[in-house]
């Protein structure tokens, strides 16, 4: 027998829509300001409904989405991704930044450790003049 839900807790439902790996995650996500409700703040307990518009970050990542469906249980991937609707901005938001890290290098990717006696040597000559 399935009982069919109109609303469940933002917690479950991040979690079954695979945006965190565990239910605790997620309660921490909430917590620390991370998934914004109508662009509030909410609690682990809020109930979400069909249509609400959540922002979520998680990591690097932002994503501005629409709820269309609910769920207390976790399912495929694919049939997570029909709980939301992602919004064409902030897909175009994601592709951009994740374009930017692409090209981006970190400048102490560039460090080696510590400099040799010859680097130290060449350093002290420049500071000097």
């Amino acid at each position: 027998m399935h009982i069919f839900v109109d609303s469940v807790r933002l917690d479950k439902w991040l979690w079954a829509a695979r945006f965190f790996k565990s239910r605790t995650l997620a309660v921490s996500a909430i917590e620390s300001g991370r998934v914004l409700v109508a662009d509030e703040r909410a609690k682990p307990a809020r109930l979400i409904k069909v249509g609400e518009r959540l922002k979520i970050q998680r990591e690097q990542e932002r994503f501005e989405l629409v709820v269309r469906g609910i769920t207390e249980q976790r399912k495929s991937a694919p049939l997570a991704r029909l709980l939301y609707e992602e919004t064409p901005e902030s897909v175009l938001m994601r592709q951009t930044a994740a374009e930017n890290r692409r090209f981006y290098s970190e400048p102490s990717q560039d460090i080696e450790g510590r400099p040799t006696k010859r680097n130290r040597r060449a350093l002290v000559r420049w500071r000097e003049g």
